[in-house]
């Protein structure tokens, strides 16, 4: 049995869209696992084209994000309309293009995600979508190896990284191939490096919004809901969601703030009973962009959509509206 999937063809068509004298830009919504894979396929990339770039759509701000791009040496740039237009060529990782409203005016070629497929009408000439998968740098690693490309230290620690947090260390749903990706890449990875980079997850800066959410914590059953109002960086309300995930008897929260105009929502849930994914886009994805997996989600909302209504009581609304529904929905099973 082989390591991984044979891609022969996968490889032969993907191949086929790179030209010389072509310059591509590789778009991401910046994480771990979106570095990680960009880096990868960088790295396909590399002498078969004119240049490749890597831009990122998001502001980065989180500490273990900022390390990770200095220590292993990744060259993403904040997207710009200058720089979008020196490249010709668009190729997006870990995101599809209805995930951020930066993508909607570009063009991809390539599109390779382990997300839930939404748009079933996805243009890209190349894409992959892997919704069993972990993590997307698991894909990407499938690619490296039936390309014969050893991952070198930098990248093969990216890519373990990127597993590692896409999983939560295996604490979320994977499939065989994240398992395998991961055996695989501890090969080549360095971890000195990876010990660094998940050591800088906090800013001191921080530390005042943890004694705030425990003050504003509101318990819903086995859930829980926290509002932090304004936020400096939206990359907080994913920290406090993981955070409170931890508590016992706690199987699902829900943390929001207000960031860039926007209405910020984070759901983290244990994987069991509900799927935080249908559940972000049930509740707000008439508002804007809406979904996730089925362990963790997110939701940005204009505040334009929310009418004058203060934004905590317009997710309460919502909340309200979702588990009267939902109450609806297993009666009618049950009957």
């Amino acid at each position: 049995m082989a390591y991984f999937r044979n891609l022969d063809q996968k490889i032969k068509e993907l191949l086929g869209l790179f030209e010389k004298d072509q310059r591509w830009l590789i778009v991401i919504n910046a994480d771990p696992d979106a570095l990680a894979s960009a880096m990868a396929l960088k790295r396909i990339m590399a002498r078969r084209v004119r240049g490749v770039g890597i831009a990122h759509v998001n502001e980065v701000s989180r500490p273990d994000n900022l390390t990770m791009i200095k220590l292993l040496r990744i060259p993403t740039q904040k997207l710009t309309p200058l720089l979008k237009a020196q490249y010709d060529k668009f190729a997006m990782v870990d995101s599809q293009p209805h995930h951020h409203p930066d993508f909607a005016n570009i063009d991809f070629s390539i599109v390779l995600d382990h997300h839930p497929l939404k748009d079933e009408s996805l243009q890209a000439e190349f894409h992959e979508i892997r919704p069993e998968y972990g993590a997307n740098s698991s894909l990407m690693t499938e690619y490296l190896y039936n390309l014969k490309i050893r991952p070198g230290k930098l990248l093969a620690t990216a890519l373990v990284y990127g597993i590692k947090t896409d999983t939560q260390s295996f604490e979320r749903p994977f499939s065989d191939v994240d398992i395998r990706a991961f055996r695989y890449l501890t090969k080549f990875y360095n971890p000195l490096l990876l010990q660094k980079i998940v050591r800088s997850e906090f800013r001191k800066e921080w530390l005042k919004y943890f004694s705030q959410a425990f003050k504003k914590v509101k318990i819903l059953g086995q859930g829980l809901s926290v509002f932090m109002g304004t936020v400096d960086s939206a990359d907080i309300l994913v920290i406090l969601a993981d955070f409170f995930l931890r508590i016992h008897n706690v199987s699902w929260d829900l943390v929001s703030g207000l960031h860039e105009d926007k209405l910020v929502v984070i759901f983290r849930g244990d994987g069991l009973r509900r799927d935080m994914g249908k559940m972000a886009e049930q509740m707000f994805g008439d508002c804007g962009p809406a979904g996730g997996h089925r362990s963790m989600a997110r939701a940005e909302i204009p505040l334009s959509k929310l009418e004058r209504t203060h934004p905590q009581q317009f997710i309460w609304q919502r909340l309200g509206d979702y588990r009267k529904q939902k109450g609806k929905r297993t009666k009618k099973a049950r009957g």
